[in-house]
């Protein structure tokens, strides 16, 4: 791996042009408003907190994804420009707050049978949950290196997309999938029942 960025000057240039964007055009009118009220300039501020919370959760998980697919400490001190140990302390272990974090089981004797799925990593977690899903287990929680399921009497079907768009989100429900969790940075979780005969 080269000590240099990994990205060319354009992607880093797209990617800011792309924050800006975001956070000056997600709210009503704050792009006009800048021209002739001072209230906008708070708005701004506020839609740039949020701005940079977000990409504070996007770091912490994409860290947790590089470690998921086998890098290790010191490839990710690389590219974020630190040493391992700076990037171990700072990312090592941090829960991700808004995460597909397991739903709370059920309680009681005929509550459904749980079960976590672990040393998953972003090229085997689907092939797992493939095999949960035909035996009839249905994702309900997500984290680093691991999937918890739940046992259903049917088999099931799950997927994952790259941060789907409203309208592909809205027609992938229309379609039966039901989301899991708010998403793991970069991805989106689905499942949904297999029909009989499927």
């Amino acid at each position: 791996m080269s000590d240099g960025p990994l990205l060319h000057p354009a992607e880093m240039d797209r990617i800011r042009e792309g924050i800006a964007a975001a956070v000056l055009g997600a709210p009503e009118g704050l792009a006009d408003s800048l021209e002739h009220d001072p209230h906008g300039y708070l708005r701004l501020l506020d839609a740039s907190r949020v701005g940079a919370e977000e990409a504070g959760r996007l770091l912490r998980e994409a860290v947790q994804g590089a470690r998921a697919a086998g890098h290790s400490w010191d490839a990710v001190g690389r590219v974020l420009g630190v040493s391992r140990q700076a990037a171990q302390q700072r990312f090592a272990g941090k829960a991700v707050v808004g995460s597909g974090q397991s739903a709370p089981p059920a309680e009681g004797p005929d509550a459904p049978k749980r079960r976590t799925l672990s040393g998953l990593s972003a090229f085997n977690e689907m092939a797992a949950l493939e095999e949960a899903g035909r035996d009839g287990w249905h994702m309900v929680g997500y984290g680093p290196f691991f999937h918890e399921v739940e046992a259903s009497g049917h088999p099931w079907e799950h997927c994952r997309v790259t941060l789907p768009s409203v309208a592909r989100h809205r027609r992938m429900q229309s379609e039966g999938w039901i989301p899991v969790g708010a998403g793991w940075f970069p991805w989106r979780y689905y499942k949904r029942p297999v029909s009989p005969g499927a």
